[in-house]
């Protein structure tokens, strides 16, 4: 993008004063500007105009069965045989999602790279493609990988993993991309400039995982591949199954548009997003929307009705996502803190939020499809989250599953 593309964009979004500074920069800093233009879209800043189109009213919130362990035992067998089937036809891949950093368990580095190990090194990344490579060995045939990092750890990621020979996966089933960005604003919608070279973004929310997977290029290795299913899940959980065959042959079987591995909840309190229907659709609500109502709801068996926790662990088919993204997205706008700099080109880290950050979630887009299988795992099996250094979904916390799953650390 030139100077003049970059102009004619900006205007149409009435952001002009993001060039603000332009003649004052160094020919490489004017480069990265305006390639933020050309990469930025800042469409999304008009919805703040249209704010009823987002974040939309609850909608009429019903149970939706799921498929649950004595079930999934059952059929163990047959599933297992149709997902390893379709495993090793190649129609089978994975999305890490992996553009966080460590910063709750403070480290600066990608959350992924973070040591957890006790007597000698285990990265979190390594956890993970360890429990890739359980599936490889049992389908006898490599399943392609694509991590999604951010503008933040791109770098770190790609380097940390060729430093450690990819943990012995095979490198040309690893295919790194990065995050799509959204601009960050006032409350009236200027977009903000965290430098003179440099507009505040933030990453597009995890709803955002397909869309920047497209942008990066990546479906015409997707299609040459004939690849059918995405396999979408966490950075944070070192214990769970990925392309777990039992799990892809059930979603298959049952013909549905996405399966959610799902974990009964510790107690009602739980924070975590529970599925459900809404208006019909498959729906997570999450914890802060769980009324007293929906937590006390019984099922036939007596048992509560909304009871089972996802944990961003989800099979998507492919056709089913470039259907839904021929919709708009829902967005939601957030308020945050967001650093930038002043009409003196000051730096302002501000205490209270001052606008508006722009995300879509992955919830959504559960929502926007026609059908989905709750697919119940065993917690202590399968859900370890990282997301603290100690107590609740912790290094600790995680550290006692793994070793009580027989994993030396």
């Amino acid at each position: 993008m030139n100077l003049q593309e970059a102009q004619k964009k900006l205007a149409q979004y009435s952001q002009e004063h993001i060039l603000k500074y332009y003649e004052e920069l160094s020919t490489t800093e004017q480069a990265h500007l305006l390639k933020q233009i050309d990469e930025t879209d800042f469409s999304v800043v008009e919805q703040i105009k249209k704010p009823s189109g987002i974040n939309k009213a609850q909608g009429v919130i019903t149970p939706i069965k799921a498929m649950q362990i004595p079930e999934i035992e059952a059929n163990r067998e047959a599933f297992t045989q149709t997902g390893l089937a379709a495993i090793r036809q190649g129609s089978v891949a994975a999305v890490l999602l992996a553009g966080g950093m460590g910063t709750r368990l403070g480290s600066d580095h990608p959350k992924g790279m973070y040591d957890i190990g006790l007597t000698k090194p285990v990265y979190i990344f390594e956890r993970i493609i360890s429990n890739l490579l359980d599936v490889v060995r049992q389908a006898d045939t490599w399943i392609h990988l694509f991590i999604m990092t951010s503008d933040k750890n791109h770098q770190d990621t790609t380097s940390f993993f060729q430093a450690h020979d990819f943990f012995g996966y095979r490198a040309e089933y690893i295919h790194f991309f990065q995050q799509d960005m959204a601009p960050a604003s006032t409350y009236e919608g200027q977009v903000y400039l965290e430098d003179k070279y440099k507009i505040a973004t933030s990453p597009n929310g995890n709803g955002g995982w397909f869309s920047s997977l497209q942008n990066a290029g990546l479906m015409d290795l997707i299609r040459m591949n004939h690849i059918e299913w995405l396999n979408v899940f966490a950075v944070d959980n070192v214990l769970q199954r990925i392309a777990d065959p039992c799990f892809v042959g059930a979603t298959i079987s049952q013909n549905c548009s996405v399966g959610a591995k799902v974990v009964r909840k510790n107690d009602p309190d739980e924070k975590v997003g529970v599925m459900c229907l809404k208006d019909g659709h498959p729906s997570i609500v999450e914890y802060y929307e769980q009324t007293p109502q929906l937590r006390d709801t019984k099922d036939e068996n007596g048992d509560p009705a909304y009871n089972f926790g996802v944990i961003l662990n989800y099979l998507f088919r492919i056709s089913s996502l470039e259907a839904i993204c021929k919709t708009e997205m829902p967005l939601h706008i957030v308020e945050k803190k967001i650093p930038f700099i002043d009409d003196d080109a000051n730096p302002v880290n501000p205490t209270e939020p001052n606008g508006y950050k722009f995300e879509t979630l992955i919830l959504d887009m559960i929502e926007l499809m026609d059908t989905c299988l709750p697919f119940e795992v065993e917690r202590e099996k399968e859900f370890a989250p990282i997301k603290n250094k100690t107590g609740v979904d912790s290094v600790e916390s995680a550290r006692m599953l793994l070793q009580k799953n027989g994993i030396t650390l």
